[in-house]
């Protein structure tokens, strides 16, 4: 699981740190996984495959805006500055991932490093294109929105035609990368989930199942694909 990486207070301390909230690798632990927490570092594409030797399964978690440059674009206002050293270990990792055929479930920013990485591109801020905040009310208040699955899709196989889902974001996928499909939109229109058809387990939700941790599938089918693909390793 990919981590956070800036400034942070603990007790006396004020400090860059790597962090993840508990809720991620709580749901994973919950879906009966471990958690391996993967914080940024210097990365080129040996280490990333040397990184992945050890791990089963990738998830990408949620976090700052990817940089508008990866996808040949200029900031918006409203766009975080970019955390590239961040950028550079999630999308490496995940190039790695994609070659080796590693399960991958992408959280958020998580999905749209995973559109951006297939070279896709992404509205930079929703509110320009819907003309409302709901999908980021700020103060870390999440909206709620009712996403609708694209029957026959991956997704739509494991949480059915719709579903409620906790949402915390100003960006969305826009074109989509090479080789994505559609598997959710909510009632805006907007894509809220991408994947990879075939065997191998590639899902992006613009959602956080983290913060409804009573509903575990999207963690039971990552931790599922991490099992299958070690057993396949290892015969």
């Amino acid at each position: 699981m990919t981590t956070y990486l800036q400034q942070a207070q603990t007790g006396v301390w004020d400090v860059q740190a790597s962090f993840l909230p508990q809720v991620y690798f709580e749901g994973v632990t919950r879906a009966g996984g471990i958690g391996v927490l993967l914080p940024p570092q210097p990365v080129d594409g040996d280490i990333a495959h040397r990184v992945l030797d050890g791990v089963d399964g990738l998830v990408i978690t949620g976090g700052p805006d990817v940089d508008p440059a990866r996808y040949g674009q200029q900031p918006h206002p409203a766009t975080n500055a970019p955390a590239t050293a961040r950028d550079a270990w999630e999308f490496a990792l995940l190039e790695a991932a994609l070659r080796r055929g590693t399960p991958v479930l992408g959280v958020c920013r998580g999905a749209q490093v995973l559109n951006t990485a297939l070279g896709g591109t992404l509205h930079q801020h929703l509110p320009d294109v819907i003309g409302h905040t709901h999908h980021q009310l700020g103060n870390a208040q999440f909206g709620t929105s009712s996403v609708h699955t694209v029957p026959g899709t991956r997704l739509a196989g494991l949480i059915g035609e719709t579903s409620d889902a906790q949402c915390y974001h100003h960006q969305a996928i826009d074109r989509l990368g090479t080789g994505l499909v559609v598997s959710a939109r909510d009632d805006d229109g907007v894509i809220e989930a991408v994947e990879l058809p075939g065997e191998a387990f590639v899902l992006g939700v613009q959602w956080h199942p983290e913060e409804t941790l009573d509903d575990l599938r999207l963690f039971a089918a990552v931790v599922e694909a991490a099992r299958t693909y070690a057993t396949e390793r290892i015969s």
